[in-house]
């Protein structure tokens, strides 16, 4: 992947190749994110070539999506299921501090 950046207003413009295409990519984020995000487009979309030779760019571009997305969904639901986790341990931690401090009170 060949990366060229520069900076324009408060925009990086970075040209990026990906699966052999040079692409202007605009955006607020900084050069080497911007890089690194095609970086791993670029590597997705290769690994699907790999396992499944396919003729047309559109359909290998559609199933690295596919694959990146269906990684975002599992991280998603793993994040939530963290989140309820550390929700019912805070509750529980409040439920026996109430109890501490309602036995204080009464002693």
């Amino acid at each position: 992947m060949a990366v060229r950046g520069h900076m324009m207003d408060t925009k990086n413009v970075v040209e990026v190749e990906i699966f052999g295409h040079v692409y202007t990519i605009k955006g607020e984020a900084d050069h080497d994110y911007i890089s690194g995000v095609a970086g791993y487009v670029d590597r997705k979309m290769r690994e699907v070539i790999e396992k499944m030779p396919v003729a047309s760019l559109s359909k290998v571009a559609i199933l690295a999506s596919l694959n990146i997305a269906d990684e975002l969904f599992k991280e998603r639901a793993q994040r939530e299921q963290r989140e309820q986790q550390l929700q019912g341990r805070a509750a529980r931690l409040n439920a026996v501090l109430d109890d501490v401090l309602q036995d204080g009170k009464a002693g």
